[in-house]
């Protein structure tokens, strides 16, 4: 397939499992898909992370990210559809006011790749969208409250957005004189690296807002060559590049792909930064890991890595001021 840029690849995205099976050699008549799962959270795979993913192999920790199995239709009462309870925090519609000094903007629900583990998974994008007033309530609310020094944009996955109107919404931040920092949470820079335009960079590296840019990487085999370029070239504009994975069970769940996973990593100008708990999302259980051997995985790589190579271990628990430290 002949990419020639990030937009032509997020139009052509593939978007049926079954077609999926079908490209990587792999029969449906031997994995059961969900169907429940499926219609609500459709399969979306751009053409980048595809090639990563390896054929013949139904347990290739990149195709588990993103095939909806069976698994997903069965009920959890453990899990819901909002974990972290967000729609209770909205200040306004898609602006989340959790931790104090900072808020993170819900800025769009589309993103690269539909993850079947994403605690969002359920998040009513359509109600909740700031963007849908023209940001003017939210940022309305950051201008007012004098103890905020920070803006998370987030979603579905920011960089989903245009740079014009990325511009236009960072323009805006940036007359804030109390913000200090502008934090993006994204997953573009792995599964579509060429949405890593020249004009994005320098917007992002010439503003007076400090940049941080946390991506999300599972799994060394998704940091390939291409990707390792696209952030090395983030990393020499000065923007600070942290990465966050979630533990997850058949994927990343053993010292020796933890390690790989950090060591890569720091091979692509990247800290490790959070190693999340599993969120309880409805959908979602069969990629649960216990606290106990999350905690034998961090005794590990702890014992084979220099502490900036360890991410730290950590859940969210609503209602909490700050993530918990689960090691």
């Amino acid at each position: 397939m002949n990419i020639s840029n990030w937009k032509t690849e997020l139009q052509s995205t593939l978007g049926n499992p079954t077609e999926l099976l079908q490209f990587l050699d792999l029969s449906s008549e031997e994995i059961q898909l969900a169907k429940e799962g499926i219609s609500s959270f459709p399969v979306k795979v751009p053409a980048s992370y595809l090639s990563r993913i390896n054929k013949l192999d139904p347990t290739d920790p990149l195709l588990l990210q993103v095939l909806p199995l069976a698994e997903e239709d069965t009920k959890n009462p453990d899990f819901s559809n909002d974990p972290l309870d967000e729609l209770s925090k909205q200040s306004i519609p898609g602006l989340l006011h959790k931790y104090h000094g900072r808020v993170l903007l819900v800025t769009t629900g589309a993103c690269a790749i539909h993850c079947r583990y994403c605690f969002r998974r359920h998040f009513p994008y359509t109600e909740e969208n700031p963007a849908q007033n023209n940001w003017d309530n939210a940022l309305n609310y950051i201008m007012e409250d004098t103890t905020l020094h920070e803006v998370i944009l987030s979603g579905g996955d920011p960089l989903s957005l245009s740079d014009t109107k990325l511009a236009g919404l960072i323009d805006k931040l940036e007359e804030i004189p109390h913000l200090k920092r502008l934090r993006i949470h994204t997953r573009f820079p792995i599964v579509i690296p060429t949405r890593m335009t020249s004009a994005l960079i320098s917007k992002l590296a010439n503003s007076r807002l400090q940049t941080v840019m946390v991506i999300h990487s599972n799994h060394a085999n998704e940091l390939d060559d291409t990707v390792r370029d696209s952030l090395h070239k983030i990393r020499e504009s000065g923007i600070t590049l942290l990465n966050q994975s979630v533990l997850l069970k058949a994927i990343n769940d053993t010292p020796d792909r933890l390690v790989a996973l950090s060591e890569r990593l720091f091979e692509c100008g990247v800290l490790p930064y959070y190693l999340h708990m599993l969120d309880p999302v409805q959908g979602a259980s069969h990629f649960h890991v216990s606290d106990e051997k999350a905690k034998t995985l961090l005794d590990s790589i702890n014992s084979r890595l220099p502490g900036y190579l360890v991410p730290r271990l950590v859940r969210e628990i609503p209602g909490m001021p700050y993530k918990v430290s689960t090691y």
